[in-house]
């Protein structure tokens, strides 16, 4: 997008978290057209919005007159110039190709963008996925629908001549020395929000790798030891042990590739499908290139081979004789529990595979566990910013995406106020900025010094706000950034003097500071706006009733009770669909892996079973059997699951900027539904095993060899 522009520069606000959250003065527009080095520039808003049904829409804000427009080819419709455009019944916009074809819109239809409607005038094409995806608002509307008013996100600069640039920086160095001026390509290399998206799919990646990489190697000493006595021929009639090892790995490395195609398959079929349900997905199908290919099918092969080292190394092991000489099941001397049945006694004398087994069910449960005890923790945090305000009702904007973007006008706060049974409205102000030598996270908060939901924050150095450009600092970034009492901050052209250290009792909030809400309003570039509102009740019981009163009176704002607050919250929603989607990619691994397991242990003892069927046991005997052995199994992963899950959170609380600020909530039910994983694996993982022992006939698995 940035590179599509033909702009030679980019004027931002620095070190921001992302476009979206950069905010430059509109007003800057008629300096940077008079400087002798431009040629052209104009401003460009962008940010996410809830589209219908779709939580991410990205919207982007231009001036009628921008160049920028150039650039967006109608393939349907009239542009904002055209006489339909000043006619049209509603906000006109205009709406990618990717965008009309997942939403079903065309010039004339209408679309909700959060609780505001706009008219379709037209279709654009612009051969970037990522903005066909999206919408083009005239600029005064993007503003008003982001609630950013006289706002831009940055300004694109086209000088008259190349040779123009360092000129041209140097004098905007001068005169905006609060702004940053960057290339195209190097503004798009420092988008965090991009790092983090980053940091998200490798640490999908990882856990199904891992998960998936422990199956394999299960699979290949399930192989080895299947194919015992074929190995001991291969060794009888000359083959080295290198060569077996060489064999095996090469198998392991086939079964990676052909699992890796067939990976890159079902990917590109989610991402259609995604791309169908979603237009913020849209963007993810041009994103399929040769690169991504090459590099899934590296790991692939990768993993391949380090799961079929042990095994490799367990074949190239075996002794010619005791390899023709074997004959299925446990071989050399049985090993006993002195206690438990035979589903127990099965599971001790194949340790390899059952450790193994257990391995991938314990990685399973426990990322489930650890990001669900995760998400509470934050639910809790996010209603300790009620509760610590002695707020009974919390109020954000209505149909927005994220609680981040909640822009709620302060003329709302006075009429909540004016309510005879409020006693007390707090207004806050929340935003995501970057630390400029760190690129650290920091989170600013703006509150009234005066105000009561202020007091919440513990101030144990200094003292509190008394007025601008002041900050009270959590405890946590203090000690990382190693500041104290009378030293600034500078964060993204705006500095702070610390008067105070706070704590809160909630990791994130500490993880940053506190600011006048004045202070905080002018550096979001949101004037006269709140994220929150919390309201005190003179009598709480009429708590429910007040709200009732403001969802009714009030459409442009959600109201709730403190408690159920964060329940309602559309990012913990989101968090939440998010989390049920890689719980079942984990259960669906995870089974299967166990589903090999059953399987080679229902193989090796075909002749086991052929006896006990000879003696009389029933099939429902034989499948009871498995089962038992199945679901043992799967409980003792889930209960090693409960230890991974514990650890995984203590690991990411060591991570740079994040320890301290994952305070995971270990709620009955979180270990509820642990256990009730682990049976899922089970249960996945023994049906068709056991199903498969029942229909074994006596007398052929008595002569299987």
């Amino acid at each position: 997008m940035l590179g599509g522009s033909n702009a030679d520069l980019v004027i931002s606000q620095p070190n921001s978290f992302d476009i979206s959250y950069s905010s430059v003065d509109e007003g800057l527009i008629e300096a940077l057209r008079a400087s002798p080095e431009v040629s052209d520039a104009s401003g460009m808003l962008q940010g996410f919005v809830q589209a219908e049904d779709i939580p991410f829409f990205f919207v982007f804000g231009y001036p009628e007159d921008s160049f920028l427009l150039e650039r967006f080819h109608l393939a349907e419709g009239a542009g904002f110039e055209s006489p339909e455009a000043h006619s049209a019944h509603g906000t006109p916009i205009l709406l990618g190709s990717a965008a009309a074809g997942t939403l079903d819109r065309g010039p004339g239809d209408s679309l909700h963008l959060n609780d505001q409607v706009f008219r379709v005038i037209g279709i654009y094409e612009t051969g970037s996925a990522f903005e066909d995806s999206g919408a083009v608002a005239r600029l005064p509307d993007a503003q008003s629908l982001m609630g950013k008013p006289r706002q831009v996100s940055l300004f694109y600069i086209q000088l008259r001549k190349p040779a123009l640039r360092d000129r041209f920086q140097a004098r905007a160095l001068r005169q905006w020395p609060e702004l940053d001026v960057s290339g195209t390509d190097d503004f798009a290399d420092r988008q965090l929000f991009d790092d983090v998206l980053q940091g998200y799919a490798w640490g999908l990646a990882g856990l199904a790798l891992v998960i998936g990489g422990v199956g394999m190697m299960n699979s290949q000493l399930m192989a080895v030891s299947e194919r015992t006595r074929e190995i001991g021929v291969l060794r009888a009639v000359g083959w080295s042990r290198r060569r077996v090892l060489l064999l095996i790995l090469s198998e392991s490395l086939i079964v990676g590739l052909l699992g890796g195609v067939l990976g890159m398959v079902l990917g590109w079929m989610a991402v259609r499908l995604m791309g169908s349900s979603g237009a913020f997905f849209g963007t993810a199908a041009s994103s399929l290139t040769p690169n991504l290919v090459l590099q899934a099918m590296l790991l692939v092969g990768l993993f391949g081979v380090v799961a079929g080292l042990y095994p490799a190394y367990r074949a190239s092991r075996l002794a010619p004789v005791e390899a023709l000489s074997y004959e299925g099941g446990s071989a050399g001397h049985i090993r006993r529990l002195p206690f438990g049945g035979m589903e127990l006694q099965s599971l001790w004398q194949r340790s390899s595979r059952t450790l193994l087994t257990f391995l991938a069910i314990g990685l399973t449960v426990g990322a489930i566990m650890a990001l669900e005890a995760i998400l509470r923790g934050v639910a809790d945090d996010m209603s300790e910013i009620g509760f610590g305000s002695d707020a009974q009702v919390v109020i954000r904007q209505a149909e927005i995406a994220d609680t981040s973007l909640s822009a709620i006008d302060e003329r709302t706060g006075q009429r909540i106020a004016a309510m005879p049974e409020v006693e007390n409205v707090s207004g806050m102000l929340m935003y995501a900025a970057t630390l400029p030598d760190t690129q650290g996270f920091f989170v600013l908060m703006g509150y009234a010094p005066n105000e009561y939901a202020i007091r919440r924050f513990e101030v144990v150095e200094g003292q509190s706000l008394t007025g601008n450009h002041q900050m009270i600092l959590g405890r946590l970034m203090a000690e990382t950034l190693h500041k104290g009492i009378g030293e600034s901050i500078d964060l993204s052209g705006y500095r702070f003097r610390v008067v105070g250290i706070y704590e809160s009792g909630v990791g994130w909030e500490e993880l940053g500071g506190v600011v006048s809400l004045r202070d905080a309003q002018s550096f979001a570039g949101r004037p006269r706006k709140v994220t929150l509102y919390m309201v005190k009740i003179k009598d709480p019981l009429k708590a429910a009733g007040v709200v009732l009163k403001i969802n009714e009176e009030m459409p442009g704002v959600h109201a709730a009770l403190t408690g159920e607050f964060a329940e309602q919250m559309p990012d913990l929603e989101n968090a939440d669909r998010f989390f049920n989607a890689i719980s079942l990619m984990a259960i669906i691994v995870g089974g299967l892996g166990v589903l090999n397991t059953m399987l080679m242990s229902v193989h090796e003892r075909t002749r086991e079973i052929g006896v006990l069927r000879a003696v009389g046991w029933g099939r429902r005997t034989v499948l009871s059997m498995i089962l038992k052995e199945s679901l043992i199994l799967a409980l003792l992963g889930g209960a090693a699951g409960i230890l991974i899950a514990f650890g995984l959170v203590g690991m990411m609380n060591q991570l740079p900027y994040i320890g301290g600020i994952m305070e995971a909530k270990w709620q009955w039910d979180v270990f509820v539904r642990a256990l009730w994983v682990a049976l899922s694996l089970g249960l996945i993982g023994g049906l068709y095993p056991a199903y498969r022992a029942t229909r074994m006939q006596p007398v052929e698995a008595l002569r299987y060899e």
